[in-house]
């Protein structure tokens, strides 16, 4: 029988958060008040599992997501940042419709581009190969967060990313994601279920910016787009800023971030799409 994808790997995910979990909560209950200061004091301790998956169709990515959110606000499993890219794919957010694609069908149709709706904020946008996307899952209440408290984290981790590449990164009040001199390099989109967040950002490191020309980003009909590799003016892969970024993820945070894969977590042969 064939196993579907995304059943397969949030079982992995899963299986492997319930141990860290449980783990984490025996051993809770062994510190004393003195150790539990101490640690508090010391480097972040609230645990967060990453995991690239290299790869990954949207429909499945989002699947897992959703299991992935559930069991978090079932308290059976830590925090969870998904790190991932996808094929070429035009995602409609709740607030915009299909109103800012400025190209025929056909184009999409032709450039092998998808049309998918999907529940978290913003408008419309493009993902593909080149860019590194990033799905917190995490419970606003266990790390003390506010949904924009939240967002503004997760610029600010963006933003240090950037910083420990040399590049000049800032917000726009009027604008939300982050940008690099006048152009967009980094969007953000959030949903939040249970008070668990969904979705999160879109970061173009070596995209093909050209295919951002087909529709309004965001909304947004007179702002040009940029790439990592555009900014440094040399090919950057998105393998290459997973490292800089947990780091900068871990810190804004103020949480401990295990890899939960070697390489790449496997995938069954036919099933990564």
């Amino acid at each position: 029988m064939r196993v579907r994808w995304d059943n397969w790997m949030a079982r992995s995910i899963l299986d492997k958060h319930h141990e860290v979990f449980v783990m984490e909560g025996s051993a809770d209950k062994k510190i004393d008040e003195r150790a539990t200061t101490e640690k508090r004091d010391q480097a972040p301790s609230k645990t967060c599992i990453a995991y690239y998956l290299g790869m990954v169709p949207y429909e499945p990515a989002l699947r897992l997501q959703e299991m992935l959110s559930l069991a978090r606000a079932r308290r059976t499993v830590t925090d969870v940042l998904l790190l991932l890219q996808h094929a070429a794919v035009l995602t409609v957010g709740r607030f915009k419709g299909e109103a800012d694609i400025v190209v025929p069908e056909e184009t999409l149709t032709r450039e092998g581009i998808a049309i998918f709706h999907t529940n978290r904020g913003g408008g419309i946008t493009y993902h593909g190969p080149g860019q590194l996307v990033g799905y917190p899952i995490l419970s606003l209440k266990d790390n003390s967060l506010g949904v924009r408290e939240y967002v503004g984290k997760l610029e600010d981790a963006i933003l240090r990313l950037l910083r420990s590449l040399d590049i000049r990164g800032y917000l726009d009040a009027n604008h939300p994601g982050v940008w690099v001199g006048g152009e967009k390099i980094c969007s953000l989109g959030i949903h939040v279920s249970r008070g668990v967040t969904m979705h999160g950002f879109a970061l173009n490191v070596n995209t093909n910016l050209s295919h951002f020309e087909y529709i309004n980003p965001c909304g947004l009909s007179d702002k040009a787009m940029t790439s990592i590799s555009e900014v440094l003016g040399r090919p950057v892969e998105a393998e290459a800023v997973i490292g800089p970024l947990i780091s900068a993820f871990s810190a804004v945070f103020g949480l401990q971030i295990e890899r939960g894969d070697d390489k790449c977590l496997p995938i069954p042969d036919g099933l990564s799409g």
